[in-house]
């Protein structure tokens, strides 16, 4: 419900900071940005990478399955992301070719 009134009660701390939002979770992920704590880390062997947020591990242990769960809606292209719809949006508009692209079109 909050998201559609505007009300962003929750409001970061940080001195200059205007950060506001509708979520505790929001916000406690948020502060990681000011503190540089990056409690999620990546339990494959060898891989040092760390998150600040858990989607953000989740979206990066993709790397290591080569899970890509978002396809191209463009008919005939098989490109997949592993980031929801920004990442594959822009491929989308390329096979359309309303965007030019630096990789070659479907």
């Amino acid at each position: 419900k909050r998201t559609h009134s505007g009300k962003r009660p929750y409001a970061c701390d940080e001195a200059s900071c205007k950060y506001r939002t509708t979520t505790v979770g929001n916000l406690k992920a948020h502060k990681h940005m000011h503190s540089g704590e990056r409690p999620y880390a990546c339990d494959e062997p060898d891989c040092k990478y760390s998150a600040a947020r858990p989607c953000d591990l989740k979206m990066h242990k993709r790397t290591h399955s080569g899970e890509r769960p978002y396809a191209c809606d463009e008919p005939d292209c098989e490109y997949r992301a592993i980031q929801t719809a920004t990442s594959w949006c822009t491929r989308a508009r390329t096979c359309d070719g309303l965007r030019p692209s630096p990789v070659e079109k479907c």
